[in-house]
């Protein structure tokens, strides 16, 4: 839809983020999977900046060996004559948008010296025995405001620029940009405060505080004063700032003192199936691997009902009370408690993924897992044994009668299968944790003050996997997407969660979930629909209830999914699966261009 104050003039959206071409974070999952929404409405007229590091960049970019005649190719042309490294090209995602990349090894130490001592005298930045990461951030920034620059004297009088700065690491240059009046409407988004990461996980009762910090001795005090000040001066000299969520918001005001203009909740560029029941399929398919991980982790131990089994998962960065592990935790341990009072014959396997520093995969774990192959593959070897001499036997016989099953196979097989099962057998309790940690964690620590150590008799057990999920995995062969798939329901409970794109992928995914009101996505949730819970998506209140109180309702949660009846599950993952659409970038785009729009409008002289 054309906006009510455009002119005749040409507009150029510039989105610059340090995610571009860049795997790092979450970030990049909202720049990457926004992508096709922002062709679709700018086409050409949209261009993505970033940092350029040759390694990432190598899988995702496409170089344009020649800089064309557009008005991008003429400025990187200009930079690259000033002696910088500027690369040019196409990111290889959907919509193939064209990228500019700047190479931060062209600053030497000197020019950033004197970059850093023009930020103190502008804007009393101060940047003194910064960590390596904010030295390449100004870098970065500062090539983006040059870029920027360039472009505008040259063709500001035909087209209206616009530079949608996401986070503070791309947003260094942006006060200048303002202080010099370059001819650029300029946007700044926020995904989460500096700050209120620090504080949420240290400060008991952060919300209650949140009015009364002083955001400067909180800064000093956790070391990241430069971050928080770049992040502050964004927020204030950008014409129109914004944040994903109203969660975050709140913090923003006390901060970076300014409130956002506008919310920019965060989508996915969803792909629905034709027919309903393909994501059903797909979800029974890669349930059967992760029984197969299942079986090898606990088999060898004792066995359960892998048909009366759920899996429930979270997963995330490893900040342990901010992404509400610790409430997920006690949660359990009130079910496993309930289940067992219940005399209930259902299991739950709960995996926690996450990032930690570890040694290598549990050696046990792996070798079970490599028994229990062979035992797959001896018995494959009975089985195809016993079948060609059964269909013999079954051609050739005058007797209708099933013969004997057990003379078909040879004692070699006989003796090979009961060996392996057991070499394989063991007394010891199945691990909870599938690697060598570098050292204990609050994890590993809650588990056991919890008792939920895999005892036989317990309901609920745990699999703490500290190392993200990918197809190259030994344990489960399976991407993340695809083990998502495969379980029953997502759980994360946030008590600090600017958006949450976990709870989301769920969604998008068939699979029913949990979050918190303290989550973005949770709170956006409340505020788009009314019977959330009906449709798969369970909102733990952690804004007005204490730490036991938010354990007591996750826990009730899960007791009720876990008595629920499997046609009422399937049913369930239906109704989840149908409002994956209201998440689609195609539908959330038009915050973008609200917030587009306005930033023009103020920028008119």
């Amino acid at each position: 839809m054309e906006s009510v104050f455009s002119t005749s003039k040409r507009k150029l959206l510039l989105e610059v983020a340090w995610e571009v071409c860049n795997q790092v974070g979450g970030i990049y999952t909202v720049i990457r999977s926004k992508v096709p929404a922002m062709v679709e409405k700018w086409d050409d007229n949209y261009v993505a900046l970033g940092p350029y590091f040759a390694q990432r960049a190598a899988a995702e970019f496409e170089p344009i060996t020649d800089p064309d005649a557009t008005e991008i190719g003429q400025t990187v042309r200009k930079m690259r004559q000033m002696g910088y490294a500027v690369e040019y090209g196409y990111w290889l995602v959907t919509g193939r948008p064209r990228v500019v990349l700047f190479d931060l090894n062209s600053i030497g130490n000197d020019q950033l010296n004197v970059i850093k001592a023009q930020l103190w005298e502008h804007h009393q930045l101060s940047t003194l025995n910064v960590e390596d990461l904010v030295n390449q951030t100004i870098k970065f920034g500062d090539m983006v405001r040059l870029f920027i620059t360039l472009l505008a004297e040259e063709h500001s009088r035909r087209v209206d620029f616009v530079a949608h700065f996401h986070e503070w690491m791309a947003s260094t240059g942006l006060p200048d940009l303002r202080r010099d009046n370059v001819k650029v409407a300029t946007i700044f988004t926020t995904h989460a405060t500096m700050l209120g990461r620090y504080l949420a996980q240290n400060e008991a009762g952060f919300y209650g505080k949140l009015p009364f910090f002083d955001w400067k001795r909180e800064a000093i005090h956790y070391g990241i004063e430069t971050q928080a000040t770049i992040e502050r001066l964004a927020a204030q000299q950008a014409h129109v700032f914004t944040t994903v969520s109203d969660v975050t918001a709140r913090e923003c005001e006390v901060f970076l003192g300014r409130n956002p203009d506008l919310i920019l909740p965060n989508g996915l560029n969803i792909t629905r199936f034709a027919a309903t029941h393909e994501f059903q399929n797909l979800h029974v398919r890669y349930k059967e691997k992760i029984h197969e991980f299942v079986m090898g982790h606990f088999f060898q131990s004792y066995s359960f009902d892998l048909e009366k089994t759920l899996y429930f998962f979270t997963s995330g960065r490893f900040e342990f009370s901010n992404k509400g592990y610790d409430l997920t935790l006690e949660a359990l341990a009130r079910l496993n408690y309930r289940m067992r009072e219940a005399g209930m014959d259902m299991t739950v396997v709960m995996f926690m993924v996450t990032k930690q520093p570890y040694t290598s995969i549990n050696p046990e774990v792996l070798h079970s897992r490599a028994l229990l192959d062979e035992i797959q593959e001896t018995c494959e070897s009975i089985e195809k044994q016993v079948g060609e001499r059964l269909f013999l036997a079954a051609a050739s016989s005058t007797d209708n009668t099933l013969p004997d099953l057990n003379k078909f196979v040879d004692d070699y097989w006989r003796l090979r299968l009961r060996r392996t099962v057991q070499s394989w057998k063991t007394k010891h309790l199945p691990p909870f944790v599938t690697h060598n940690l570098v050292q204990e964690d609050d994890m590993t620590r809650f588990i056991r003050q919890a008792n939920l150590v895999n005892n036989e008799y317990d309901r609920v057990k745990i699999v703490y996997h500290p190392d993200f999920i990918a197809s190259t995995n030994p344990l489960f062969g399976l991407d993340y997407s695809q083990f998502v798939r495969g379980c029953h329901l997502g759980v994360f409970p946030s008590y600090y969660e600017p958006w949450g794109y976990t709870p989301l992928e769920c969604v998008v995914r068939g699979i029913p979930t949990v979050t918190s009101d303290q989550s973005g996505f949770g709170d956006f949730i409340m505020q788009i629909m009314r019977d959330y819970e009906n449709r798969g998506i369970y909102v733990i209140n952690r804004r007005t209830q204490n730490f036991n109180e938010a354990a007591d309702q996750l826990a009730n949660v899960l007791f009720r999914f876990v008595r629920m009846a499997q046609r009422d599950r399937i049913a369930q993952r239906n109704r989840v699966e149908s409002i994956a659409e209201v998440f689609d970038w195609s539908n959330l785009r038009s915050y973008y261009d609200t917030a587009h729009d306005l930033a023009l409008k103020r920028r008119k002289p």
